[in-house]
């Protein structure tokens, strides 16, 4: 297995980016989900005006981007904090256990502990074991009092105008 390095996403990581994006969503037996595009990316990633919505690592093996982890800033009412979202963390099948998703995290982690950010969270599917077994080898632990919410499509429009007056 060929060394790893980790360095912050750029422009030309987009694509990459949104191929990486469109495995996890093959592998979570979701790829009609995973409609981001190039464009929408870099605007979240790379804004031309203000600041970005969205940051990114990515894993480099031999000049080839085989991993990343795609990440946001949220707060925490009761911290009076910043945290880390991670939104997606991916490595290609070929790169499993060579210590690269690990080193992911630990990078992002680091970010939380240098800018004194009390949280980082994310969410697993329940039937995905591997992952669950990897992050709780990590000293993650499930937060089992809480339930994951979601308002999209249809029902988000309609949420929507039920605030208007």
């Amino acid at each position: 297995m060929s060394t790893f390095s980790l360095r912050a996403a750029t422009v030309a990581d987009v694509p990459d980016l949104i191929r990486l994006v469109r495995e996890l969503a093959d592998y979570e037996r979701a790829p009609e989900s995973a409609t981001a595009t190039p464009a929408q990316f870099e605007a979240a990633l790379f804004p031309a005006d203000g600041a970005p919505t969205a940051s990114a690592e990515v894993a480099v093996v031999d000049g080839r981007v085989v991993g990343m982890a795609l990440w946001f800033t949220t707060f925490s009412t009761w911290t009076g904090t910043p945290g880390l979202w991670l939104e997606d963390l991916f490595v290609e099948p070929a790169h499993r256990g060579s210590g690269i998703g690990a080193a992911l995290l630990e990078r992002l982690a680091g970010v939380c502990v240098e800018r004194g950010w009390a949280r980082f969270e994310w969410t697993v599917l329940d039937w995905n074991a591997p992952s669950i077994a990897f992050y709780e080898s990590r000293g993650a632990r499930p937060l089992s009092d809480w339930t994951t919410y979601r308002v999209e499509g249809e029902a988000l429009t309609t949420l929507a105008g039920a605030a208007r007056p």
